[in-house]
């Protein structure tokens, strides 16, 4: 292929590309969009929310926990698929005997049920301290005296029954 001249490349710098794959264009346009911004912003906020959701479980909520459970340790439960036995566990992890380490699965759960449990409970308290906004006021109505239809104050002629009607002043201006 032939070098490509400076003034060619020079040129089409900052301008838009006319031959753009349809693959590119429509990812392009895809990452583009309000919502993908939108949710790389909620993931980033989400991964610093999760380090203080963290900390929390470690530091707060886990050290009563272990008070009460006796300071359990279920990483140490497996079983060893092989038919030879070992004298404990760390000679069948030496040995690197085939196991199933159910143990460490229910520590990822039993991990997972007290973080989700402890985001649950700080979500609900800062939506109940989130305060929720007023109602806007009903727009003044007033009735039609032909057909008793609900309608704006304001109106001239009734969208109903279409009779003419008086001006009402609006409540707080001048007769």
């Amino acid at each position: 292929m032939p070098p490509e001249s400076k003034s060619s490349l020079a040129d089409r710098i900052g301008k838009p590309i006319k031959h753009m794959n349809p693959l590119l264009k429509e990812f392009r346009d895809f990452a583009m969009r309000g919502n993908v911004i939108d949710l790389a912003v909620g993931v980033i906020i989400g991964a610093a929310f999760g380090k203080i959701i963290d900390s929390l479980v470690t530091n707060v909520v886990m050290p009563p926990l272990s008070i009460l459970t006796g300071d359990i340790d279920l990483s140490d439960r497996v079983i060893i698929l092989s038919r030879q036995s070992y004298p404990n566990l760390a000679a069948a992890r030496a040995a690197h005997a085939p196991m199933i380490t159910y143990g460490i699965f229910l520590n990822a759960v039993l991990s997972f049920l007290i973080v989700s449990f402890t985001i649950f409970i700080c979500v609900r308290t800062i939506n109940k301290l989130h305060r929720k906004p007023e109602a806007p006021p009903a727009p003044p109505k007033k009735d039609c005296p032909f057909c008793l239809s609900s309608i704006p104050l304001q109106a001239t002629r009734c969208p109903q029954c279409t009779s003419a009607l008086e001006p009402a002043a609006l409540p707080g201006s001048k007769p």
